[in-house]
């Protein structure tokens, strides 16, 4: 599974789950985009595409694909996809293409909270968000600033 974030042809974010080089990513990547957004609204999220099943769901200005092999399933796919715009929805307040542009590493480790390798790692969008909550928490404490008497324990 590779899912994707796209609005209006430009990626926005993107995982790969097996070994391609750049070349071939953006060729493929090429081609997925401009393919999907052809799509009418009204048409079927599933398509065929070389040798593996494309899903794909469109939430207000962002696609969202995930290129899958043809033994997988399709319904559970777009489940994913609609589970992760969830997480996204709930940690952002309405995730839009803005959100991920300037928090793509949050976007990023959302997804990887989510999924490991391609397979679903967590199914409870509350133990996604604890645990981005928590990364959250340990970034903020590693920012602030402390004093040397801090530092060494004396305070």
């Amino acid at each position: 599974m590779r899912p994707a974030a796209a609005s209006s042809g430009k990626l926005r974010l993107q995982k790969w789950y097996v070994p391609l080089s750049d070349k071939e990513k953006k060729k493929i990547t090429r081609e997925l985009v401009q393919t999907v957004l052809a799509r009418k609204p009204k048409m079927c999220s599933f398509l065929e595409w070389r040798d593996l099943k494309i899903v794909y769901k469109r939430y207000a200005s962002l696609y969202f694909c995930c290129a899958i092999e043809d033994q997988d399933n399709e319904l559970i796919t777009l489940e994913i996809i609609h589970r992760y715009v969830e997480i996204l929805d709930k940690y952002f307040g309405s995730v839009c293409e803005l959100d991920i542009i300037f928090n793509f590493e949050k976007a990023y480790f959302i997804l990887d909270e989510f999924l490991l390798g391609g397979e679903v790692q967590e199914t409870s969008k509350k133990n996604v968000l604890k645990a981005t909550e928590q990364a959250d928490l340990l970034q903020e404490e590693a920012e602030t600033p402390r004093s040397v008497l801090e530092e060494i324990g004396l305070t």
